[in-house]
């Protein structure tokens, strides 16, 4: 076990390392480009953006995407549709230790994150112990902090875990992934979440079910939830 947690933190460790000391180009166009960004500006700016609420319950069963005013407590705003260039973004993020990213990511996800009413804590969707061993770190969590600090809202760390292991969601179709996470989430210290405002943070939204887990679980807990994601991947 701690041999595995030292391989996940060498690995997270050498990803922003590497970065740093190598030249960077931006990988979808080959410009020149911050170690701190990974896309240039052009390319960035490319990634179109999401300007309406979508409802992860009504996603998670194949419904309709906006607009819902049926489900209270599972809404979700997404910065980008997740194309070419925000997919190198998660990837390089997620899978390749480049930590850093997630400083420079706080400004999009701000940009979405709803006006009202005012959010008391900032949260993360956790990832089960073995799987943040692995990778050395939880890339929501990341996220959830350089979000926290953008907007001036404390994160609380750890409100929500994930108390059982589950399969990848990549290639499980909606019902799936419902069951797959149905249960997978608790609160773990409900009262105090009981009568806030939070906003729970992941780094991609695709059928929705995730997001649908753990906004129940927070409501049942007596919160005030909301979601939002760098991405959508529709």
């Amino acid at each position: 076990m701690m041999h595995e947690r030292g391989l996940g933190r060498l690995a997270a460790w050498a990803g922003d390392v590497a970065a740093f000391v190598l030249p960077q180009r931006c990988p979808g166009c080959g410009a020149a480009a911050s170690p701190a960004r990974l896309l240039c500006d052009g390319c960035r700016a490319a990634i179109p953006r999401v300007s309406f609420a979508l409802c992860a319950r009504c996603l998670a069963r194949g419904q309709a995407r906006s607009g819902c005013k049926a489900h209270p407590g599972h809404a979700v705003w997404a910065a980008w549709l997740y194309d070419e260039r925000a997919s190198r973004v998660v990837h390089a993020l997620k899978y390749q230790g480049r930590r850093g990213l997630a400083a420079g990511l706080a400004f999009e996800l701000a940009r979405v994150v709803p006006p009202a009413p005012r959010m008391d804590l900032v949260l993360a969707v956790p990832l089960h112990s073995a799987r943040r061993r692995e990778r050395g770190y939880n890339q929501a969590g990341l996220l959830a902090e350089a979000l926290a600090g953008a907007i001036g809202v404390p994160r609380l760390e750890g409100a929500v875990e994930r108390v059982r292991d589950t399969r990848p969601q990549a290639r499980l179709d909606p019902r799936a992934r419902r069951a797959n996470v149905a249960g997978a989430f608790r609160v773990k210290d409900p009262d105090r979440l009981e009568g806030r405002n939070v906003l729970l943070v992941d780094d991609v939204i695709t059928t929705g079910a995730t997001f649908e887990a753990c906004l129940e679980a927070l409501g049942r807990a007596g919160a005030r939830a909301a979601g939002v994601a760098l991405a959508w991947a529709q």
